[in-house]
């Protein structure tokens, strides 16, 4: 009888054992999971495999949810701007923008990244009430 627990018990470890080796090797946390150091070292390895016209649910996949969002209707289309922190400036326990690498996207499409892009942002045109007329509706 004990010999029959001993196999039991043992069986049960290895099982256990097998388990914990699978999660170890599979289970990737997603990235809002991840403590600031690692995110901001994984957001930077991504950062230089994202393309143009990438769509914002594909960048979202990859780098999670965005540290600031800025968004506007432009004469030429929909600006959205998405804020991903990708290197460490001051130690005070907040991520600010200029810690954050910005996305820009126009109709949903990745169109520019890097330093130049929130002036690329702030340049589209603003869509006034004025500019909207009953035949464009």
């Amino acid at each position: 009888m004990q010999s029959k627990a001993t196999y039991i018990i043992g069986a049960v470890f290895i099982s256990y054992l097998c388990f914990v080796i699978v999660v170890m090797f599979t289970y990737e946390p997603s990235p809002e999971e991840r403590a600031w150091e690692d995110r901001q070292a994984y957001n930077q390895q991504k950062i230089s495999e994202i393309a143009f016209g990438q769509t914002i649910e594909d960048i979202q996949k990859i780098f999670g949810r965005a540290d600031f969002v800025e968004a506007k209707t432009a004469e030429d289309g929909q600006y959205q701007l998405l804020y991903y922190r990708t290197h460490h400036i001051k130690s005070d326990g907040i991520t600010t923008r200029d810690e954050c690498t910005p996305l820009l996207f126009k109709n949903n499409k990745l169109i520019a990244w890097g330093t130049e892009t929130y002036q690329q942002y702030v340049d589209a045109k603003i869509l006034t009430t004025s500019d909207i007329t009953a035949e464009s509706i």
